[in-house]
């Protein structure tokens, strides 16, 4: 049986590519609240560096994270904001508490 799965990703744009990252990031959000298996896909802005944005997710399982990744709004995002993203770093837990 798959355990619920927390995601945080977190992603640093060019600065001159930052409001061309945040608003593909802010569309990814409504398809994703209706995808099979999200609990919360919540987004939020560095306060000290306006280039870094923060997704907590929580997903059902780990596949139906794995489906979210394969969609096509991440192909459509990923597409949108090639060569404007400096780096992405994401962790997989698992709520212990």
């Amino acid at each position: 049986m798959s355990k619920q799965l927390t995601i945080t990703a977190s992603i640093l744009a060019k600065p001159e590519k930052r409001d061309l990252v945040k608003q593909s990031l802010l569309n990814l959000i409504p398809p994703t609240l209706k995808e099979k298996g999200c609990l919360n896909y919540d987004l939020h802005q560095d306060n000290n560096n306006p280039d870094r944005f923060f997704f907590y997710e929580n997903w059902v399982t780990r596949e139906l994270w794995q489906d979210h990744n394969a969609s096509a709004h991440i192909a459509t995002h990923r597409k949108a904001t090639e060569g404007a993203i400096i780096e992405v770093v994401i962790h997989e837990m698992t709520p212990i508490s």
